[in-house]
């Protein structure tokens, strides 16, 4: 017999995230390697873009992980879409996490009334659709290999 409980419990959180860190760690040879060593972190990866007078134009909001790059966030304020601000912010992601951080691929997710075409055009792949998350929106998982 079980009870059941459903309030936030930080502790709990805790403890269950480490427990299942642990289980997967015992059950992949590939994340066993990886404790311990530098590359099992998450590392922030931030790029702004400011216009003539210092507000927030753009930016690109992530992190990498071994090798891979994750971008969370990339926002273009209105005026400035179409201008290639995104393609430069997101170029620049890559090169730094391919160069200074040996990162060979990026993962993201957006939405289909975002940018699903601008991250095609960027030569992203969508390896992943979830239709009516939330309802009546699809979301997408785009990857890319770095050269």
């Amino acid at each position: 017999m079980f009870r059941m409980e459903t309030e936030v419990d930080k502790g709990r959180r805790e403890l269950l995230r480490q427990r299942l860190l642990d289980t997967n760690t015992a059950a992949s040879p590939v994340l066993r390697a990886l404790r311990g060593t530098p590359a099992e972190r998450e590392l922030p990866l931030h790029i702004w873009a400011l216009d003539s007078a210092g507000e927030l134009a753009g930016g690109l909001v992530g992190h990498t992980w071994t090798t891979w790059l994750h971008v969370t966030y990339l926002w273009v304020d209105g005026v400035h879409r179409g201008s290639g601000l995104g393609s430069r912010l997101l170029a620049e992601g890559e090169r730094m996490a391919r160069e200074e951080r040996g990162c060979v691929a990026v993962r993201l997710e957006t939405w289909d009334f975002q940018a699903p075409e601008f991250y095609k055009k960027q030569g992203y792949e969508v390896v992943c659709v979830v239709p009516d998350y939330p309802p009546g929106t699809t979301e997408y998982t785009l990857t890319k290999h770095l050269g």
